[in-house]
């Protein structure tokens, strides 16, 4: 098995690689060259034809096209990994299909709907507030979004989350402690500071 993640400085690469790194899931790590375009060259519009970051190749999966499996956006990059390294659904097949169909609830959620009232401004005076408040509680008792143990839920809503402190620090986060709680394990989490230089 050969998992390649592609990614770039200031990508959501860094979302995808937590989960490998907090995983202990082997992989390589490209990065690629933003400045320069090495984004937008021919031999990585072969992996990825939107030339955007991340991107991963799984060797141990054949694409009918041939060559290994190819995936872009970091949700899938997930789910895939979730569903085929990390272990998160395997079980009694009813077991399993639930936790796909929650673990692909929150993954969209994370990218759909966290990540639009986090970077569009006029969704995060208006969206932000609430979901805020919603995530909160549901963050306040410490347990795992899907399933008994972290997992692919939990790196894509905690990274978005990581990113207010980032990005937005101006945003008064006191009113959430269960958010900041978050906020402060991912950041002194050692597979979170490999993955995201931080450390």
């Amino acid at each position: 098995m050969v998992l390649t993640l592609y990614g770039g400085a200031r990508t959501r690469a860094s979302i995808p690689r937590w989960y490998l790194e907090e995983k202990g899931i082997a992989y390589n790590w490209r990065q690629l060259d933003m400045e320069t375009g090495e984004h937008k060259k021919e031999s990585f519009c072969a992996i990825n034809p939107f030339s955007k970051l991340p991107a991963l190749e799984d060797e141990s999966f054949i694409d009918p096209a041939g060559g290994p499996l190819r995936l872009f956006e970091s949700g899938a990059i997930l789910l895939h990994l979730a569903e085929h390294h990390g272990g998160e659904l395997s079980g009694p097949p009813e077991l399993a299909a639930v936790r796909r169909a929650k673990l692909t609830q929150w993954l969209l959620f994370a990218n759909a709907t966290l990540a639009v009232a986090l970077f569009v401004p006029s969704n995060r005076e208006r969206e932000l507030p609430r979901l805020m408040d919603v995530l909160d509680c549901l963050l306040a008792g410490g347990q795992p979004l899907v399933g008994e143990q972290w997992g692919a839920a939990d790196c894509a809503v905690q990274a978005y989350l990581a990113y207010l402190p980032i990005f937005f620090p101006q945003i008064d986060l006191e009113p959430w402690p269960g958010v900041r709680a978050v906020i402060a394990s991912a950041q002194a989490n050692p597979a979170y500071q490999r993955a995201t230089g931080s450390r």
